[in-house]
């Protein structure tokens, strides 16, 4: 478990008692540890009476819960219909290249970088898209990616 019991303990018996506490409580869960780990899903639902079948199901529905390591940056492609005909995938393709993720990676080795394709984000304008914690870099070419990702390294 990454997260040690003392430190899950405090974090549920911040929720104990209250009604619609699983998302928030799994969103502090994810932010001590940076991921929802299954040990931890295990004893939250063991402390407040929920079935880890009903946890493991909330954390794989909501795309903001991870359930494995992210990498420092996280890297979201858009592949929203403005930026698919604008050629998203040669953009992904381009960032698994300077990533070097193999088929089925999405965190770099040395977890600096986890690539994930999301449905919009919501910059249609700026087709094709990415975000970078956060930040935007629109009307991309695969030429830009590697000059992008240099911002973040190390």
């Amino acid at each position: 478990m990454s997260g040690t019991n003392a430190q899950l303990d405090a974090v549920i018996a911040k929720y104990r008692g209250k009604h619609g506490i699983l998302i928030p409580l799994l969103q502090e869960v994810q932010a001590l540890e940076g991921y929802l780990s299954r040990p931890s899903m295990r004893y939250v639902g063991e402390q407040i009476g929920v079935s880890s079948a009903e946890i493991f199901g909330v954390a794989t529905f909501y795309s903001m819960f991870h359930l494995e390591p992210q990498g420092k940056h996280v890297i979201k492609v858009c592949k929203g219909t403005a930026c698919h005909v604008s050629k998203a995938n040669a953009i992904a393709d381009a960032l698994r290249e300077a990533l070097k993720l193999e088929s089925g990676e999405i965190t770099t080795s040395d977890m600096s970088f986890t690539l994930m394709e999301v449905a919009c984000l919501g910059c249609c304008s700026l087709a094709p898209v990415i975000m970078i914690d956060g930040q935007t870099f629109g009307k991309l070419t695969p030429e830009a990616i590697p000059g992008i990702l240099e911002r973040f390294a190390y």
